[in-house]
């Protein structure tokens, strides 16, 4: 029995696909925790075992991880959360109790790039997500955190911005390069690790793309595939907590988000060398044709 959280999220709902897809010739029960059940699609929904509540809650992880193998474990954004403390490894805790209870073997966890680097304890989200990872660790679980850097899917929250104005924005230099990864290849790498459990102990699975790209790299990739100009604009770290606490945003998640964003111009996913391991397969050019370009158009 594989357990899936966040079955309806961008990684998780494509996890669980893939799970699907492979459950004839593997064999395996699927179970997920979503808070709605009737976000899940009627195909899938008959074809798991839902248990719903939030993933964050005690009661419901007891229910959820009885007679599980395997758990697929990813914690939803918390704007609001009083603290980055409580909104990692805060939510965390009840799981993290009920795999030691019910004797899970296996937990596949989505987290970040940035451990061992200098920045890694002042880096806000990805510190808090770094800290999680230690605590599912700590209960002795086969654990793989899978170490991400930024997603090419958040560049969809700036859609009407490219495709009305032709820019989009971020913090870093235009000129400098890093990894970016698309969240198929993330899904691909969970799913795995949940069917293949003949891996022990404690270790992370860096995610990292098939290429570094800068800003203006992208900008020049967008313009090619979309055929129309796009363009960066770099913004302050000021103006993006400025912008984030406009949308009503708390102000733990905002200090982390900014916290993150100094640390990652700071070098913090630049520590893991890409590799044939390490690699992903989805180019920043495919995913602009198969999902930003439908995105901009629609």
């Amino acid at each position: 029995m594989i357990v899936i959280t966040t079955p309806t999220g961008d990684i998780g709902s494509q996890v669980l696909r893939t799970l699907l897809e492979s459950a004839p010739a593997s064999g395996e029960k699927l179970r997920v925790i979503v808070r709605d059940p009737a976000r899940l699609p009627d195909p899938v929904r008959d074809r798991v075992d839902v248990v719903a509540g939030s993933h964050g809650d005690a009661g419901v992880v007891e229910r959820a991880f009885a007679g599980a193998d395997a758990v697929f474990w990813l914690v939803p954004p918390a704007a609001d959360a009083s603290s980055l403390e409580d909104a990692y490894s805060g939510f965390t805790r009840a799981a993290a109790a009920a795999v030691t209870a019910h004797g899970v073997g296996h937990v596949v966890g989505v987290s970040a790039l940035g451990r061992g680097t200098p920045v890694a304890d002042r880096a806000g989200l990805v510190t808090a997500t770094l800290a999680m990872d230690d605590l599912i660790a700590s209960t002795g679980v086969a654990y793989r955190a899978l170490a991400n850097p930024g997603f090419m899917e958040n560049l969809l929250r700036e859609v009407r911005s490219i495709r009305d104005e032709g820019v989009f924005t971020g913090t870093g230099a235009a000129d400098r390069k890093a990894p970016t990864v698309a969240t198929r290849d993330i899904a691909a790498a969970a799913a795995r690790l949940l069917l293949d459990r003949s891996w022990t102990g404690v270790g992370s699975v860096p995610v990292l793309g098939p290429e570094d790209l800068s800003p203006d790299d992208k900008a020049r990739i967008m313009s090619e595939v979309l055929g129309r100009p796009v363009r960066y604009e770099r913004q302050s770290l000021d103006d993006l907590g400025a912008t984030l606490a406009g949308y009503g945003m708390g102000d733990a998640f905002v200090g982390g988000m900014v916290g993150m964003m100094r640390a990652k111009d700071e070098g913090l996913d630049d520590g893991v060398p890409r590799t044939p391991r390490t690699a992903s397969p989805t180019t920043f050019r495919q995913w602009c044709e198969e999902v930003l370009t439908p995105a901009v158009r629609a």
